[in-house]
């Protein structure tokens, strides 16, 4: 560890970048958090060495770009599946994303050397506070991009949450505080070079706390709602093919039928699954130009296909029709009874810029650019997390693809579901994006305390219960079906009941230490 540190302090710039593309091996598929420790150990090491404030906020930033990079690095496969644009500009789109997220660590970095320089215990307490802010910023400026917080590193295999099971009483941007604590205490050690059982406890309470078996899979019993959840495996490059819309649905049709006894059942599809539009009043030429049928022929033939005990959830897409002209699309989840009724729906409410909208279009459509999600139109966002009371199946939460990945903006606080249903199409997120998709699901179920039951076109589809262990999955690139019964949730957590004020708290807490800390290392 000294050795490396020591390298890493001749050429700091570079070695902040490498450290950075290191610490993001701790995230799925590679799981290798050890060097997750070890990245954010020497960060730590660097900026307490920098010489000035500029020199701090630009290790933090190569960091960022070496750590979002490597970890983003997944939607480069995004581009292989848009005609418009050339596959290679995905991997300048994927650096220059990270140039702009590098600017997050870069601010952690710069606060933990303004506040926390005068001694160790203050700078490791101060990196760890303004760390929680920094992902706490990135999550909502310039509407946000959560995807990979430091805590998904604390995840434990499927059947355990690991330390993750902390995140009730943290969440999750404070969970990533408490893996740079962690970090801090290798470094810690690694500066005092002493042999005696101080360094070696800091050496190993980190493994100790990674490796915990809390909350280790306990079963919370279920609460009885029988649910079928699909997998098609559908290739992206099939999805949006009208001449594959009737292959497609017979693929979800087939692996849709009730069983025997089953009773009263939800039936769960991912998003996408229903490409024809199901609500009339657009004029004629949408639904002609849709290559689909008549909506109420086509809802008709989905109720009877779902049978008159269940409730079928499907990703659709809404228009958005002024003047007789659509000006606009939802990205909508629609509940259909067996009679093919619309029950309720749900419109995605954090959309992905340039994938779902593409920003200043004005701008950049001349310039060739245009948007990953196939179509003329940008989707409108929906009004934020809601409820969807469907009577005797239930009440469920519905986050659509990426929007499950933000801590504290999932559930609606005033109308509390019984679970999350999370329907995506991940199918352009490359071997790396699926896993990753799937553990920061894992942290929304523990966070929240709620089941969350997955449905996506390709995979990892899973039945995630409230502590975060997955009961059930369908593998990656696999056709297949989950039935079962929903599992328990648990009562509303801290976390549930403050949401981000939490891990902020804690932030402040963290910064009060430091400070303290810093004045009696002057005194």
């Amino acid at each position: 560890m000294g050795r490396l540190v020591t390298l890493a302090t001749r050429y700091p710039r570079l070695g902040a970048l490498v450290l950075g593309a290191g610490a993001a091996c701790g995230f799925q598929p590679l799981a290798l958090w050890p060097l997750t420790l070890l990245g954010v150990a020497g960060l730590i090491a660097l900026v307490r060495a920098a010489a000035g404030w500029r020199q701090a906020a630009l290790l933090g930033w190569s960091f960022g770009i070496g750590h979002f990079t490597v970890g983003n690095f997944w939607i480069a496969t995004a581009f292989t599946y848009q005609a418009a644009m050339p596959g290679w500009l995905g991997v300048i789109a994927v650096v220059l994303l990270s140039l702009y997220l590098a600017v997050y660590p870069a601010l952690g970095a710069l606060g933990a050397w303004w506040i926390g320089r005068r001694g160790i215990a203050a700078f490791a307490l101060a990196f760890a506070g303004c760390w929680t802010i920094s992902e706490w910023l990135r999550s909502w400026v310039f509407t946000g991009f959560a995807w990979n917080p430091l805590g998904v590193a604390a995840l434990g295999p499927f059947e355990r949450p690991g330390l993750a099971g902390l995140a009730p009483w943290l969440g999750t941007y404070a969970l990533s505080a408490l893996v740079v604590l962690l970090a801090a205490c290798w470094w810690i050690a690694a500066v005092r070079r002493r042999a005696d059982w101080r360094e070696l406890g800091l050496l190993l309470a980190p493994v100790a706390a990674m490796l915990a078996p809390i909350g280790s899979g306990q079963d919370d019993g279920g609460q009885g709602g029988a649910f079928t959840l699909v997998q098609p495996n559908i290739p992206q490059e099939e999805l949006n093919d009208y001449r594959m819309f009737e292959a497609n649905y017979q693929r979800l049709a087939q692996l849709s039928p009730a069983r025997p006894g089953q009773g009263r059942r939800l039936l769960l599809w991912p998003e996408s699954g229903v490409p024809d539009y199901l609500r009339e009043g657009y004029p004629d030429r949408y639904y002609l130009d849709n290559y689909g049928a008549d909506p109420v022929l086509a809802r008709q033939r989905l109720g009877r296909l779902a049978g008159p005990d269940t409730m079928l959830l499907s990703g659709t897409t809404d228009l958005e029709v002024r003047n007789g002209k659509a000006v606009g699309a939802r990205n909508s989840v629609t509940a259909l009874d067996g009679r093919g009724t619309i029950r309720a729906s749900y419109a995605k409410a954090h959309l992905v810029p340039y994938g779902e909208y593409l920003p200043m279009r004005e701008i950049l459509t001349p310039l060739g650019l245009s948007r990953l999600v196939p179509g003329s139109l940008d989707f409108w966002p929906g009004p934020g997390p809601r409820t969807l009371d469907l009577g005797g199946w239930g009440r469920v939460g519905v986050q659509i693809c990426y929007e499950i990945i933000f801590s504290g903006q999932v559930v609606d606080p005033a109308n509390r579901p019984q679970f999350l249903f999370n329907p995506s199409n991940d199918g352009w997120f490359g071997a790396w994006g699926p896993p990753q998709h799937l553990a920061q699901a894992r942290l929304r179920a523990i966070e929240e305390g709620l089941p969350v039951l997955r449905a996506t076109t390709t995979g990892i589809s899973a039945v995630i219960a409230a502590d975060g262990t997955i009961r059930q999955h369908v593998p990656h690139r696999t056709a297949g079906r989950i039935d079962g019964t929903l599992p328990a949730a648990r009562a509303p957590t801290p976390f549930s009941r403050t949401g981000n004020v939490l891990p902020l708290g804690w932030a402040a807490i963290l910064l009060v230490l430091a400070l303290v800390a810093s004045r009696r290392r002057a005194g």
